[in-house]
């Protein structure tokens, strides 16, 4: 009775992990994670105090489905301030996340026949909401041997009439490649030459940076594509309100229009209270972000430093997000196999690289206390050393 649409979906490998993992855990077993995917902090406490005060102010009804208007003031503010994209609020959409942000746009913008470019590895989502809306995916491999760069050059090379969108992703999900200046400006080259495709910027990570690392949005660099740049991003990694679920959409006025008439019809409105909470956040100070980020620093690199002391692990260091992507192709395994395996007999939770598009490799997160970072690293060192 399932429609084609349903029948092709593919679960997701990362929710299946954790699953397991929890039930596992329930069922007694000493289980160390590393493959969560949302920050391990409170949310800071000066937002949850705006979220109750606009409780108890009644802040509890249906508002715009676009989003409340002072939320998508501060977010326009943001855009054209922080990152120097100038942003009207009626650019700015805001959504369930940033998972629903990208699922609208791909619906207005994207029907059968259509092409998304994808670099590859990429957050396991993209190719599946591209699917739902009809179109195709061409991915853009890249390897850890070449730090995960998308090369202008393979670009090129891969659009076609039918290409209409690309898909960038920086600071990067798994790799925590972050691109820099020069590297979007020839992509904006590239994308000059070829005025039928569109660019989605996924910056849900853009405070997540290793040191000596800078976040530039594709909008600042290339200005004169605006008609044609879109921005996502949203509150959960770097304010830490994954469950919160606030995200935003912005670009230009006639596809964000059209994706708030999408909205309109399926979601209707973000849980009002909570874009107060996000109000608050955007707009407050930053400190807390900047501490979250400095604590990431830390662990991102006790988790690197300790992948490339293990035998059989290649790692091309994270510069950004929360994640490491280490090759661990030199033993024999393929990534579902090897995540199963480590889980079941060393109780470690990481996420197979298949799910996001490399079978060598696999996903480890940060996001967890020092002491199990260290414990995880122990376990898959164990493991590598019986095999």
């Amino acid at each position: 009775m399932l429609s084609a649409r349903a029948r092709a979906l593919q679960p997701s490998l990362t929710l299946a992990i954790a699953a397991k993992a929890k039930q596992l855990h329930s069922d007694g077993r000493d289980i160390c994670s590393l493959s969560a995917g949302e920050p391990d902090f409170d949310t800071p406490a000066f937002i949850r105090q705006a979220a109750a005060a606009a409780l108890d102010a009644g802040h509890t009804r249906y508002g715009p489905a676009s989003g409340e208007p002072a939320l998508r003031d501060a977010i326009a503010a943001k855009l054209s301030q922080e990152n120097g994209v100038p942003t009207r609020s009626s650019q700015v959409l805001v959504t369930n996340g940033g998972k629903q942000a990208l699922y609208n746009l791909f619906q207005v913008l994207l029907g059968p026949g259509d092409e998304v470019l994808l670099p590859s590895p990429y957050w396991l989502s993209y190719p599946e909401m591209a699917r739902l809306a009809g179109a195709s995916v061409t991915l853009l491999p890249s390897e850890a041997a070449g730090g995960f760069r998308l090369s202008p050059a393979q670009l090129e090379a891969a659009i076609t009439p039918a290409s209409r969108l690309l898909v960038l992703n920086s600071p990067g999900n798994p790799t925590g490649t972050v691109l820099n200046r020069s590297e979007l400006e020839a992509i904006a080259a590239v994308l000059r030459r070829h005025p039928q495709v569109a660019v989605v910027c996924d910056e849900i990570y853009e405070f997540l940076l290793a040191p000596g690392h800078r976040h530039h949005s594709f909008g600042a660099v290339a200005p004169d594509l605006a008609e044609r740049t879109f921005i996502v991003n949203g509150c959960a990694k770097g304010w830490a309100m994954t469950g919160w679920r606030i995200g935003w959409l912005a670009g230009p006025e006639p596809v964000v229009a059209a994706a708030a008439a999408l909205q309109s019809q399926s979601t209707s409105n973000v849980c009002t209270f909570a874009q107060y909470g996000a109000l608050a956040a955007i707009s407050g100070p930053r400190d807390c972000v900047g501490e979250m980020a400095d604590e990431f620093n830390r662990r991102r690199t006790l988790l690197s430093d300790g992948l490339r002391r293990i035998a059989g692990v290649q790692l091309q260091p994270p510069e950004g997000a929360f994640y490491a992507f280490p090759d661990v192709g030199a033993h024999g395994l393929d990534s579902m196999t090897l995540c199963n395996r480590l889980l079941d007999e060393v109780g470690l939770a990481a996420v197979p690289g298949i799910a996001f598009g490399d079978d060598r490799c696999i996903r480890l997160s940060c996001a967890a206390a020092p002491a199990t970072i260290e414990e995880g690293l122990q376990r898959l060192e164990r493991f590598f050393t019986s095999l």
